[in-house]
């Protein structure tokens, strides 16, 4: 089976260029399923089993949803295979420009739109910067030059990145992408299996509830603003 990690800022348009994936891979009779993580809530789930696939949703509540995931991947990927699906698709949450859902060896996609403004491309990290394929969406709502400058940003935050160009509503260029899964690297077991990159630190106290504000009450990973001083 082949497993497809993606993932990318909210609203990005992440579900629906899956969308229209999953309908172009039901057309070339490949058997998919979809693996949904968010935090609280989502619906994207609904729209996923409305084509027909079978989908697992899971909420991280009050953790980070990329931790989540990773605690979570290998029984995802035993499920899938069970299955015998031909195609695994893991959406992420998408809500820290500092996620790192990506794994070697497995096919990594990272969404962004070009709404997110030019400079916003070299403040993504790992999720954009180690993605194999970047898919930029919204296109038909800016300018030719706006596109350009953004796969320009796009390109020298990831120069070995394959940039493509997809409309989440008409589904152009998801059938450009699909064909890009169908040649992923087959994923059997994840057992030791690495990141590309380390996930966001944590614990801090906060992430373990605290609601207090104050050193005192600031415990684990903390990090702190160099104030400078002004000038007089």
């Amino acid at each position: 089976m082949k497993l497809v990690t993606i993932s990318g800022p909210p609203s990005s348009g992440k579900t629906a260029v899956l969308a229209g994936v999953i309908k172009s891979l039901k057309t070339a009779g490949l058997r998919t399923g979809a693996l949904k993580y968010d935090c609280l809530s989502t619906d994207d789930d609904v729209r996923f089993k409305s084509l027909g696939i079978p989908v697992q949703t899971g909420l991280s509540g009050n953790l980070c949803p990329d931790h989540y995931f990773v605690s979570n991947i290998e029984e995802c990927l035993t499920w899938g295979i069970e299955l015998g699906l031909d195609i695994l698709l893991s959406e992420s949450a998408g809500l820290c420009n500092r996620c790192a859902p990506h794994i070697k060896g497995v096919l990594a996609v990272c969404v962004i739109d070009n709404l997110m403004g030019a400079t916003t491309p070299k403040k993504i990290g790992p999720m954009l910067k180690y993605a194999d394929i970047v898919v930029i969406t919204k296109g038909d709502i800016v300018s030719q030059a706006e596109r350009e400058v953004f796969a320009f940003q796009v390109r020298r935050a990831n120069p070995k990145a394959r940039i493509m160009h997809i409309n989440g509503i008409t589904g152009q260029g998801a059938s450009e992408l699909a064909s890009q899964f169908e040649k992923a690297p087959e994923t059997v077991n994840l057992e030791g299996e690495r990141l590309r990159f380390s996930m966001p630190a944590a614990l801090c106290s906060y992430c373990l509830g605290e609601t207090r504000i104050g050193m005192e009450f600031q415990l684990g990973n903390i990090k702190r603003i160099k104030i400078q001083e002004s000038a007089s």
